[in-house]
């Protein structure tokens, strides 16, 4: 914390730029009431300039119409900027519509400046608890005497005795109002810096996608070679601390078992007449699964980083096109030169456009409209019957839900066939229902179609009749 550090930071990191900004209030109050407040990853430009207008309609309601001029989605592309970084502006795959979400830098200066505001309660107690138990197992994870680890463990045993003991006499220990209070504000806390730890997570894994992608375009040696140092960096991450810590939280939350414990406690918690004194937000009940909804965000980023290598892999005629390839690498390695030292003045001059020429001669003779002749004919009500049975029978296949059954499949298992997800979840609807199987596995990255290998699907269908399908064998993944 030098001078010189401190000086960078002020002028390069986005979070100082933030506080200093001229309209941080506005910035910060809104981001907050966006994104951090319902705990929502990403919107769609659309929806974000709804909202930003409804806000500044209100402000501009108590500070005047000249507070704020200009419009919301000049504001949202002028804090999406390089030399702003507030917030992050990208299309996802398939889709035409921009999307935004938090930068972890942001999200750091909005927490700080919660923080500013007076806290209903300080605990201390929990924290000091937390080191001592966190003291504990690093001491006892790195006993390598065993005679020492049994001593610990006979002590911990008389301990349990004893109060056991205690209880079957009648005196048990319960926690007042105060220790209450202070453990779940320390959970609180805790829980919420770990969504923040996601957006961190997942901004670091984009930055590896970054850095690969400008390695492909900046690389003139051999194919072998490039994916040796790709593959080399992926690994790295992976075997990082923080890589390691990710996968065995992602681990550990994805076990059922531990889902229905946490929702049990948290709800036992909640109702606990201290907790409520401190009015919790209601959302904390749910908090795994906004933790699981933010892990599958950063999943998502290393499956488009896959996406991208394999992509990489597929393409087979590069060596047919080499010259078309070079200017393509000519093309983008002086983009991202470029991007480093913008060149001052008009960047390219476009020539004017031609004028159209329409010739007086060209254009057609007028040609009178035809007039259709329409009989008039008074209708009548007939008598007859027809079987409407066919409004009613229609089948329509709710993918969401075939989605959400793959999920909770996938929650106890790493992968699933077909089939067995098929017993699982017996078909409703058919055939129809196993085609929107098929779209699902199309469409995701994760599943597997090999079509060297079949699989049987047997169903009834609405009249008892057994049917059955042969097709390529589908696995589904997580």
């Amino acid at each position: 914390m030098d001078y010189r550090t401190l000086d960078t930071l002020r002028r390069q990191h986005p979070a100082w730029r933030l506080l200093a900004a001229d309209h941080a209030a506005l910035i910060a109050s809104f981001l907050y009431r966006a994104f951090l407040q319902p705990n929502v990853r990403v919107l769609p430009q659309p929806e974000l300039v709804s909202q930003l207008d409804d806000y500044l309609y209100h402000l501009r309601s108590l500070l005047g119409e000249a507070a704020y001029p200009k419009a919301a989605a000049q504001y949202l592309d002028d804090w999406a900027a390089d030399e702003r970084g507030w917030l992050r502006k990208f299309y996802p795959p398939g889709e035409d519509e921009a999307h935004f979400d938090l930068t972890p830098a942001t999200e750091k200066a909005i927490d700080w400046l919660v923080s500013l505001g007076q806290r209903q309660f300080v605990g201390t107690e929990s924290r000091l608890l937390t080191v001592f138990e966190l003291l504990r197992q690093m001491v006892e994870g790195t006993e390598t005497d065993p005679e020492a680890r049994i001593i610990e463990l006979e002590r911990r045993r008389t301990q349990i005795d004893t109060e056991i003991q205690r209880i079957r006499s009648g005196q048990v220990d319960l926690m007042d109002a105060t220790q209450l209070k202070d453990r779940f504000l320390q959970v609180a806390g805790t829980a919420r810096g770990l969504l923040t730890d996601f957006r961190e997570v997942e901004q670091n894994f984009r930055s590896l996608d970054r850095v690969v992608r400008e390695r492909i375009a900046l690389w003139e040696g051999g194919k072998g070679d490039l994916l040796e140092e790709i593959f080399g960096q992926r690994d790295v991450i992976a075997d990082s601390d923080q890589g390691k810590s990710f996968r065995a939280f992602w681990d550990f939350l994805m076990s059922p078992a531990r889902q229905e414990e946490l929702s049990a406690l948290l709800a036992a918690v909640f109702e606990l007449e201290p907790v409520r004194a401190l009015e919790p937000d209601r959302r904390l009940m749910r908090v795994h699964y906004d933790w699981l909804e933010a892990g599958e965000h950063t999943q998502r980023t290393v499956a488009r980083l896959s996406q991208q290598l394999r992509r990489y892999l597929d393409d087979k005629a590069w060596l047919d096109n080499r010259r078309i390839m070079q200017i393509l690498h000519e093309v983008e390695a002086n983009a991202l030169a470029v991007r480093e030292a913008p060149p001052e003045g008009p960047f390219i001059e476009l020539g004017e456009p031609a004028p159209a020429l329409d010739l007086p001669m060209e254009r057609p003779l007028f040609s009178p409209p035809v007039k259709p002749v329409i009989t008039e004919q008074a209708l009548q009500s007939g008598a007859a019957e027809i079987a409407a049975d066919a409004l009613f029978d229609q089948v329509y296949v709710d993918k969401p839900r075939l989605a959400g059954q793959i999920r909770r499949a996938l929650q106890t298992r790493r992968q699933i066939a077909l089939t067995e997800l098929i017993a699982d979840y017996p078909l409703e609807q058919g055939l129809a229902e196993l085609v929107a199987y098929l779209s699902l596995a199309s469409e995701d990255h994760q599943a597997v179609i090999d079509d060297q290998r079949t699989q049987t699907v047997h169903w009834s269908d609405r009249d008892g009749r057994a049917r059955q399908a042969t097709l390529p064998l589908i696995i589904f993944s997580r």
